[in-house]
């Protein structure tokens, strides 16, 4: 699995994770960021394009992976907000307490070993009077496609980098010390076991 992870799986999730339909979920979100902006699993970049500039004052990008912060960096430098990178995992953030604006988490939470502790940290880092922004897929409200999703989670998490299918997102984020102010859902098009979205704000509990 190591040449599929290092060589096939970036680019195979830059692509998925860059339809018509998720690329509309990051529209909803991502204009809401200001400030000093921590985005928890940056992955290939591909909110960068939807920041408001006139907002935003710097972008702190946090992934482990190196194959998908070099492609990131290429959509860096198509905007003008300066986007830093840290390639370190989620549990643990290297940044000060209360020292950002805004957290952006956008299709992450599915992967994050630890989530819990990783959304503490995110909890950490953000100011008191800051916003947690996310828009995450997850457990379906419907029995049958819930089904669907526990029978093929094990080979879908070894296929798509760790992803889980029956994360129940609010369940999570409230876990992590928030709390929800604005949240909404649908099936987004696609095959439903993948498709049920989740997105929102939340701020400290």
């Amino acid at each position: 699995m190591g040449f599929y992870r290092k060589h096939i799986l970036p680019w195979a999730l830059h692509f998925a994770c860059g339809v018509k339909p998720i690329r509309y979920q990051r529209g909803k979100v991502i204009p809401l960021a200001r400030g000093r902006v921590l985005e928890v699993g940056i992955g290939s970049g591909l909110n960068l394009p939807f920041y408001n500039a006139d907002k935003v004052e710097r972008i702190i990008g946090l992934d482990p992976s190196d194959e998908m912060r070099r492609i990131a960096e290429k959509a860096a430098n198509e905007i003008v907000i300066p986007v830093e990178f840290i390639g370190l995992s989620s549990e643990k953030i290297p940044l000060g307490q209360a020292s950002v604006d805004t957290v952006v988490v956008t299709y992450t939470l599915c992967t994050i070993p630890n989530v819990v502790t990783a959304l503490r940290e995110m909890r950490r880092v953000l100011s008191p009077n800051g916003e947690l922004i996310f828009t995450e897929h997850g457990l379906a409200p419907d029995v049958k496609v819930r089904r669907i999703q526990k029978r093929i989670e094990p080979v879908w998490k070894r296929l798509a980098g760790g992803c889980h299918l029956t994360r129940s997102i609010p369940d999570l984020i409230r876990s992590g010390g928030f709390r929800i102010t604005n949240v909404e859902t649908m099936y987004i098009p696609g095959w439903k076991p993948l498709c049920f979205n989740t997105w929102g704000v939340a701020v400290k509990a």
